[in-house]
């Protein structure tokens, strides 16, 4: 008789807090009546293989409201360190009983939940041989459809052996950044196409919340879970929505840690703030 080989235990992990330096309360901003995070959280449980979706937020009293919010809509929620994200993620996958774990950002509102079931399939159709599977190395998908999946025990061995500053703020690069020690997998657009650096459906700025909301505005009442090909219908047809937030298009967190990743390239992150840079 064939052995059954059931999925490991999937918890999915959402990180929030109200305390963003560039664009304060940000997960509580209102997008079609519901704060931003719910929004989130309604698109990520809508993907059919995310398990246990813990909203992951910290510890600082601003963040009460958050801890409210996830009671009030009875999601789980885990609060702990303010800026060490993968302490935060290992103590909540944890605490929920993870043996794959998947790590979703709070400013990406409009992330697509197929693209969210489309990377978790690629590791649990065969969880045994992958510790790291994500859709952004190298991304290809427009920014904001950030899905990174891996094994507890990789993440364990991250969160006992990261030492740098940047790889216990953003969590994974411990895992990414060494694929001769972890078994890591990209998943790329099916498309064919790369809208990574010219289409930024993520939230850190003024001007990134007014283009989500526009989108908002315009999709969700007739279909309220509208999906990645609907936004790029709206965009072709009215593309001033589009360069609301152009300026941005491309910027990333890697651009302060070039000396340091090996993985990533300057090319990879060819924007700065305010302007473009020069890439060979």
């Amino acid at each position: 008789m064939t052995a059954v080989i059931h999925d490991p235990a999937v918890v999915t992990v959402v990180q929030a807090r109200r305390g963003s330096s560039r664009l304060p309360d940000k997960v509580l901003r209102p997008l079609a009546g519901e704060p931003l995070l719910a929004r989130l959280v309604e698109r990520v449980r809508a993907a059919r293989r995310v398990g246990v979706v813990v909203v992951a937020t910290t510890t600082a009293p601003a963040d009460d409201a958050i801890e409210a919010l996830c009671r009030v809509r009875n999601w789980p929620v885990y609060r702990g360190h303010t800026t060490d994200l993968l302490d935060r993620h290992f103590w909540a996958a944890l605490m929920y009983g993870a043996e794959a774990v998947v790590k979703i950002p709070s400013d990406c509102p409009l992330i697509s939940p197929r693209v969210i079931d489309k990377v978790l399939s690629a590791y649990l159709d065969d969880p045994r041989r992958w510790d790291y599977v994500s859709n952004l190395h190298p991304p290809t998908y427009p920014d904001g459809n950030d899905v990174e999946v891996m094994s507890f025990a990789a993440l364990e061995k991250a969160w006992r052996q990261s030492v740098l500053p940047f790889e216990r703020e953003h969590t994974t690069p411990f895992l990414w950044d060494n694929p001769e020690r972890f078994m890591c997998h990209n998943v790329v657009w099916e498309t064919g196409r790369n809208y990574s650096m010219t289409h930024r459906w993520t939230i850190d700025y003024e001007d990134d919340y007014r283009f989500v909301k526009s989108v908002y505005d315009e999709l969700h009442p007739r279909s309220p879970l509208f999906e990645l090909e609907e936004i790029l219908d709206l965009l072709e047809r009215r593309p001033e929505l589009h360069r609301i937030n152009a300026r941005y298009a491309g910027v990333n967190w890697y651009r302060h840690h070039l000396g340091e990743l090996k993985t990533i390239a300057a090319c990879d992150t060819r924007f700065v703030e305010g302007g473009e840079k020069a890439c060979p």
